[in-house]
């Protein structure tokens, strides 16, 4: 057996984790603590089929860190003998400010960095820094463990196109500006797309990449690069998501704080948790549940659906001319690699380019595959995404190269 790395990705009340083997990067185990600190929920799978699902209370993050540590070695979801298998520990960290371009091991000085940026991540960073205290209470401090930013790809952004049209005071005292988000994600789907490019070393490629999920954000990559990301200062800014706005006119927002008398807090909620496919079709935010509305003639929901096409096919277009050109598009994530109907109806938004979808091919989910002509003018392509191989990959060469 090879080198064993367990990947965290600790939110505000629920800790996914997956335990990979990198002697050929099989995730030998992976399972979701949930509800932690509420009622709490187990769930825990092995590589070879066996499942642990139960209700059971979780009071924090190191009980949750206990429960997943005793799963691994004893039990029906056993898959290693001792917790001395385990070799590191890489973490998801959502923000990592302009500091991080890379993946870092664990110190002191990033502790306090993660605390820092807190304020630029309140839901998030706060959780993330939970995540990896629980594992050195878990696991020990010998253990050494490493944290992968989602900000981190796109820090080759140019200011011209991070920087808001706001006094320039507020980037100096707060940072204010765009990160981007789903990093990790764009950053795996984009390096994989040169490859099937045929340019494993990315020059001259012009790469659009589609992270459409729960949350969602379109990338454009040149060269490997990023030179824009839809998100912004926070994963609310770009298009419309299953409960976030995306980019609104900034006054909308002060107007109805005015009218309702809403607190930046409470309005923030809305904006965040409110909005998007739930906002516009009171439905659902879950996109099986908005085609099924449609498919009853539900206009609110067949609305939501359209300014969702709408608004990516903007965001494509727009990345084109930044990128003066296009070899290929990704589509990923959940929705990205399942969601059949909406890549038909971008790509075929996109026919005024000579760009041409196959219907047959695209008649799939969740698997890799290319499905655009081959006559067509840009290749398009579904890439299962996989962030959590990434973290292991960079956790693998950080505690190598020490």
């Amino acid at each position: 057996m090879g080198m064993k790395i367990l990947v965290i990705n600790a939110g505000s009340s629920s800790m996914k984790y997956q335990l990979f083997d990198m002697d050929g990067e099989v995730a030998i185990a992976k399972g979701l603590c949930e509800r932690i600190g509420i009622d709490g929920r187990f769930r825990h799978y092995t590589h070879d089929g066996r499942e642990i699902n139960r209700d059971v209370e979780m009071k924090d993050h190191a009980a949750a860190f206990a429960m997943l540590r005793d799963a691994l070695v004893s039990g029906e979801g056993k898959v290693i003998d001792s917790l001395s298998e385990v070799a590191a520990i890489g973490h998801r960290v959502v923000q990592g400010a302009s500091k991080y371009d890379k993946s870092v091991l664990v110190t002191d000085e990033l502790i306090h960095d993660i605390e820092d940026f807190s304020s630029l991540a309140p839901l998030h960073n706060p959780a993330n820094l939970v995540g990896i205290h629980a594992a050195t209470e878990a696991f020990g401090a010998d253990v050494p463990q490493a944290a992968t930013f989602d900000t981190a790809f796109h820090q080759t952004i140019p200011p011209m196109a991070f920087m808001f049209g706001m006094p320039y005071e507020y980037y100096e005292k707060y940072g204010v500006r765009k990160y981007g988000f789903h990093g990790t994600s764009h950053r795996f789907v984009s390096d994989r797309c040169c490859e099937l490019l045929g340019k494993p070393d990315k020059t001259g490629t012009r790469i659009i990449t589609c992270h459409l999920g729960n949350g969602s954000s379109i990338s454009a990559i040149k060269d490997g690069r990023v030179l824009d990301t839809t998100m912004g200062l926070t994963p609310l800014d770009g298009f419309m998501m299953g409960t976030r706005s995306g980019a609104v006119d900034p006054s909308a927002v002060t107007f109805i704080m005015e009218k309702e008398g809403f607190s930046p807090i409470e309005m923030d909620n809305i904006l965040n948790k409110k909005s998007g496919m739930l906002g516009i079709s009171g439905v659902s935010s879950d996109d099986r549940d908005i085609v099924n509305a449609m498919d009853e003639g539900n206009e609110r929901a067949k609305l939501a659906w359209d300014m969702r096409i709408y608004e990516i096919n903007r965001y494509i277009g727009g990345y084109i001319t930044t990128l003066g050109g296009l070899d290929a598009i990704v589509f990923t994530a959940g929705i990205g690699e399942n969601q059949i109907r909406l890549r038909q109806e971008v790509v075929e938004s996109l026919a005024y380019r000579g760009i041409k979808l196959d219907c047959d091919k695209n008649n799939v989910r969740g698997v890799e595959t290319e499905i655009s002509t081959p006559d067509s003018t840009s290749r398009v392509f579904i890439i299962p995404t996989n962030e959590e191989l990434v973290i292991a990959r960079d956790t693998l060469a950080l505690v190598e190269g020490e």
